[in-house]
């Protein structure tokens, strides 16, 4: 599973030293998982990085590479050992999504999306089929996805249209789900459906639909702003049958499963906007180093140097809060508020981030040969899915009123 072989370092890439490395992980990750983050680390920036440039450049997919993603562990990071996977507890495993991100966004919400479906089948699925699902989930050409978005729902869920219609041995769904990351490649899609008609919340189930069959239609979204090497679908699910066994948890608690889904995939998203603002961070001082101006490194100026030292603090209190939530997550403690505390101050902390290192670039980083640019892009995305930063807010104070 481990990637081994000489470190290879990426264009602003200080070289690193995995002492140096350790120092800055909790102190509570285990020897054995710093080793997995160090490999992932190597792998990402030896193998990734050049892929992500061109996976954005022709708008191609990333999961081009599942296999070996599959080969290393990746796709089964939360899984436990005995259904195949690596049963990594929740703080090592924000870590190693920073490190693919730092590489490749694109990678990173591809792993972060399918480890969501991956949780809430191991909290929520039917007794009789969740040791088969989750061994299914991390083995290779099982992808999965989170299905709720749909054109005229985003950041309302509960105000989803497409229905479940009870037949014979399980559900037959009608409607459509929009923005479906892995929607292309992807096999098991938690898609969020009305399986009753009163109107209300208790309506909805969280059903997991196996998507090889004729009924799925499939179209990619094209044109996207950033994370261009990340799968984007919309899916036309008439007709299609989900077994009455993969309904997850009961009827009626499809809002429930969504949202605890979100509180995880908001760690992970955090983790991807650290990825991507140490990299603009690591471009940015060593650009600053090379480019002269006046006679002199532009490191030398203090506005430059304010940028830089900005950046860093952003990045620091960033894998605090994401660590903090991590931590509650893995101890059973509510993480609900820790989550968006995280989610909400890493992903502006990225863009923040990445606007100064394109300002430090100057007309460099304007154009697309030069990583910020895309960085740049890649960093917008984060302060929308998984709940926009005015969800966040709503989030934070509601659990804050509601403590008081």
């Amino acid at each position: 599973m481990m990637v081994s072989g000489p470190v290879r370092t990426a264009p602003g890439d200080q070289g690193y030293d995995k002492d140096m490395l350790a120092d800055t992980m909790s102190t509570t990750i285990s020897e054995d998982h710093r080793l997995l983050i160090n490999a992932v680390r190597d792998y990402a920036r030896g193998e990734l990085l050049q892929l992500d440039a061109k996976w954005d450049r022709e708008e191609s997919s990333c999961c081009e590479r599942l296999d070996q993603l599959y080969e290393m562990g990746l796709m089964g990071l939360r899984v436990p050992e005995d259904h195949g996977g690596l049963a990594c507890p929740m703080l090592p495993y924000a870590h190693i999504i920073r490190e693919l991100a730092y590489a490749s966004p694109a990678v990173a919400v591809s792993v972060s999306v399918h480890t969501m479906v991956c949780e809430a089948v191991k909290m929520f699925a039917q007794d009789a089929v969740r040791d088969q699902l989750q061994q299914q989930l991390a083995t290779p050409d099982n992808l999965s996805a989170f299905a709720v978005s749909e054109p005229d729902v985003g950041s309302d869920p509960a105000a989803v249209k497409t229905r479940a219609e009870k037949v014979p041995d399980g559900w037959k769904l009608h409607g459509s789900k929009f923005w479906v990351t892995n929607g292309l490649t992807g096999r098991w899609f938690s898609v969020l459906a009305r399986a009753g008609d009163t109107g209300g919340n208790k309506d909805l189930s969280m059903l997991l639909l196996d998507a090889r069959q004729d009924a799925v239609e499939r179209r990619p979204i094209h044109g996207k702003m950033g994370i261009r090497g990340s799968e984007t679908g919309e899916m036309n699910l008439d007709g299609a049958f989900v077994p009455a066994e993969h309904m997850l948890g009961e009827p009626g608690d499809g809002l429930k499963i969504t949202l605890s889904a979100l509180d995880g995939g908001r760690i992970g998203i955090a983790s991807q906007a650290v990825g991507i603002g140490q990299a603009c961070l690591d471009l940015m001082v060593s650009y600053a180093k090379e480019r002269h101006q006046f006679g002199q490194p532009i490191a030398d100026f203090q506005a430059i140097q304010w940028m830089i030292a900005d950046s860093k603090t952003d990045l620091d209190a960033s894998q605090l809060l994401i660590d903090q939530a991590a931590l509650a997550k893995d101890s059973g403690r509510p993480f609900t508020c820790e989550a968006s505390l995280a989610k909400l101050f890493a992903s502006e902390a990225a863009n923040r981030i990445a606007y100064r290192a394109v300002q430090v670039h100057g007309g460099s980083g304007y154009i697309n040969e030069c990583r910020v640019e895309q960085l740049y892009r890649d960093a917008r995305i984060t302060t929308i899915y998984e709940g926009t930063s005015e969800i966040q807010r709503h989030v934070i104070a509601r659990e804050m009123l509601k403590d008081a």
